[in-house]
């Protein structure tokens, strides 16, 4: 296997880590986010990427807490949020996505940071690879993509003269959830996944 070197992100990577993140979210629920540039955090965040031969192959984006709650759910000791976490397609099954995590999980350690977060959608092989990297589903609601005219109506309603919605996207957060899968066409459960890094 090749030698996987893992570094910190640097601004010259952006382009490449745009591509990884594309690439690797393109047979996922979240197929339809892209970037078309990098996120800065306001808290101290760690960002590592993963390089095979010089060439990007995986990337993590963390944001840590300096105050518990202002990141991260409300649950005790300071929080790291996983932003992004993405591995190349051609080069998943590597380990790079787990030796991506444990770096950065000890990097955060390393800052106080006692539990790491991160939401994602229904891929059951996504969240699969949390739950066998000691993360379990905290909470959740649904993202609901709302198309079409059948699917608008009674759901959003324009109060602007002449600005009428074709799309929207939004998030339920009510207590009927089979309700709302039933009557759209894509929805998404998205779940929270926490992880204890420090007792």
């Amino acid at each position: 296997m090749e030698a996987i070197d893992i570094r910190e992100y640097k601004p010259e990577d952006e382009e490449s880590w745009l591509r990884c993140r594309a690439l690797a979210f393109l047979n996922t629920a979240y197929y339809d986010n892209v970037l078309r540039e990098k996120e800065k955090y306001q808290n101290p965040a760690i960002e590592l990427v993963a390089t095979i031969d010089g060439l990007l192959v995986g990337l993590i984006d963390l944001e840590c807490e300096t105050v518990p709650n202002t990141v991260c759910s409300a649950r005790p000791g300071l929080g790291a949020m996983i932003w992004h976490l993405a591995v190349h397609p051609d080069y998943r099954q590597k380990g790079i996505g787990t030796a991506l995590l444990s770096r950065a999980a000890d990097i955060a350690a390393k800052r106080g940071v006692v539990r790491l977060e991160a939401w994602t959608r229904d891929d059951p092989w996504v969240q699969s690879w949390y739950e066998c990297r000691g993360f379990r589903a905290v909470d959740s609601y649904l993202h609901v993509f709302i198309d079409g005219a059948s699917e608008l109506k009674g759901a959003i309603k324009s109060e602007i003269p002449g600005l009428l919605p074709v799309q929207a996207f939004a998030h339920y957060v009510g207590k009927e959830p089979e309700a709302i899968a039933g009557r759209f066409k894509r929805v998404h459960r998205c779940a929270l996944y926490e992880r204890r890094i420090l007792s």
